[in-house]
């Protein structure tokens, strides 16, 4: 399965400031991804890095959400959009109230929320239909900004100025680049409680 690639951050050299863009909650979770194809569905399922099994918890428990509410619509979606489509992947966030930095409490109910698909040959669907198609689901990521990339913005995220705790995810309109953006108090929360790790997390 394709790994969701590594998202550049806000004080990487060569920010495409200036541009168009769409931004999206940045859930603190960990990402979870699923493989669809045309003959057996939705047939594999992933963390970042390796499969998981359906008795692997906490990942497990993501299972069952994935298909009592997502699985058809976002088949449904695909299918229509991309006629003779034989596969694609599907990238989700999975957290609870707790989770922190990819840790999560076995117990404690969680969420799922879709922040991307990639379609072979196509690449990632653009922000702009994503948002058309799946914004509208309560377990899609959801887009809080709509305008230009600009310096300002990255200080307003990093001061707390916009409603997100972790940060900020943002994509050109048509997919060509990611950037995120973390809050300085969630940074500050990482050194905390992680210690000399903390930078792993970081941008």
């Amino acid at each position: 399965m394709k790994q969701y690639p590594t998202i550049q951050g806000s004080r990487a050299r060569n920010l495409p400031l200036g541009e168009s863009c769409i931004g999206f909650y940045k859930y603190d979770g960990s990402n979870l991804r699923w493989e669809w194809n045309r003959k057996k569905g939705f047939y594999k399922h992933g963390t970042r890095h390796r499969l998981f099994g359906a008795d692997e918890a906490p990942y497990n428990q993501a299972i069952d959400f994935f298909k009592a509410y997502m699985s058809k619509a976002i088949e449904d979606s695909m299918t229509h959009y991309y006629s003779g489509i034989t596969d694609f992947i599907v990238y989700t966030e999975f957290f609870g109230k707790s989770s922190f930095a990819g840790s999560h409490e076995l117990d404690e109910p969680k969420q799922l929320k879709l922040f991307d698909i990639w379609v072979p040959k196509k690449g990632f669907i653009p922000p702009k239909d994503f948002t058309s198609r799946f914004s509208h689901f309560s377990w899609s990521a959801k887009p809080i900004y709509h305008g230009v990339f600009h310096q300002q913005l990255i200080e307003d995220i990093r001061e707390g100025r916009h409603d997100v705790e972790e940060g900020m995810i943002l994509k050109g309109i048509n997919g060509d680049w990611m950037v995120k953006v973390k809050t300085l108090a969630y940074l500050r929360k990482l050194q905390e409680k992680l210690g000399k790790d903390w930078t792993k997390f970081a941008e």
